[in-house]
């Protein structure tokens, strides 16, 4: 019986590579898939929007430079993993992204030239972090430390964009905001084998409580948003509670905690604030 040879059917649009990318997916958006940092991004910047007592257009503005300079950020790492190889993709949109952040950080600046302080240290997180991407540290306590603190510059941008000024109360509220959304990081790495003690946690929270008794004794932070802080004790206690649980329920579940933690740490700041104007 002969049998029919089936030849290779040519496809009526061929793909097209440049340098390993499929060029008709060249338009498609990046979107950063680091959801938390989303969270953090976007109550720190309220956190520094309550503080100021006002919204206008530069505090729209400053969110969407803040928002903005993230999504640029997870593209051009990509291209920094990427090393020799050049991704359009990448390019474009962290291009896109980053020149619009960039045009309206100017323009913030020209209104508030105070902001140049700001802007030197978010470079200066973006360049170390950066760095740990390409000697392969980017998961690093002190890297992923570095990138959360810096994601909580949303809190002085959002009130010197807004305010045109700068208050060590503001100072205060971003490093609270900093040693907040830090403590996932040591409670998320109690899920992992390798970093599953909880001695590095303890440790952290210990010191991050007397850093916020320390804002407040300074006249930094007012009594009641020092005691926002409790709410992570709260959670840490909780997990050391119910440590299996925490080790082996599912991430999205880690996610539910961690946003419902810091929807409450905002309200806790915003009621404070309320009271105390």
């Amino acid at each position: 019986m002969k049998q029919e040879t089936t030849l290779p059917q040519e496809t009526s649009s061929p793909r097209r590579v440049w340098d390993g990318l499929n060029l008709q997916r060249w338009y498609r958006p990046t979107f950063s898939p680091q959801h938390g940092v989303y969270v953090i991004l976007a109550v720190a910047y309220l956190t520094g929007a309550i503080a100021s007592g006002t919204w206008n257009d530069a505090t729209g503005l400053g969110f969407i430079c803040a928002f903005l300079g993230f999504q640029a950020e997870y593209p051009i790492s990509q291209q920094v993993i990427q090393r020799k190889t050049l991704k359009l993709r990448l390019l474009l949109w962290g291009g896109l992204y980053g020149s619009i952040a960039l045009a309206i950080a100017f323009y913030l600046y020209l209104q508030a030239p105070i902001l140049v302080w700001l802007y030197a240290g978010i470079v200066a997180a973006f360049i170390a972090d950066a760095i740990a991407i390409s000697l392969r540290q980017q998961r690093s306590i002190w890297n992923e430390a570095i990138v959360f603190t810096a994601v909580c510059l949303a809190c002085p941008l959002a009130y010197m964009a807004t305010t045109q000024t700068f208050t060590l109360a503001v100072l205060g509220l971003w490093l609270l905001d900093a040693l907040f959304f830090c403590s996932a990081i040591f409670t998320v790495k109690l899920r992992k084998p390798k970093t599953a003690s909880l001695m590095p946690a303890s440790i952290y929270h210990a010191i991050a409580t007397l850093a916020a008794i320390a804002l407040w004794f300074c006249g930094w932070i007012s009594l009641p948003i020092a005691l926002a802080f409790g709410i992570r004790l709260l959670e840490f206690g909780a997990i050391i509670v119910r440590l299996d649980w925490y080790r082996r329920t599912k991430i999205q579940n880690v996610a539910i905690l961690e946003t419902n933690v810091a929807i409450l740490f905002l309200l806790v700041v915003a009621i404070s604030s309320a009271i105390a104007s």
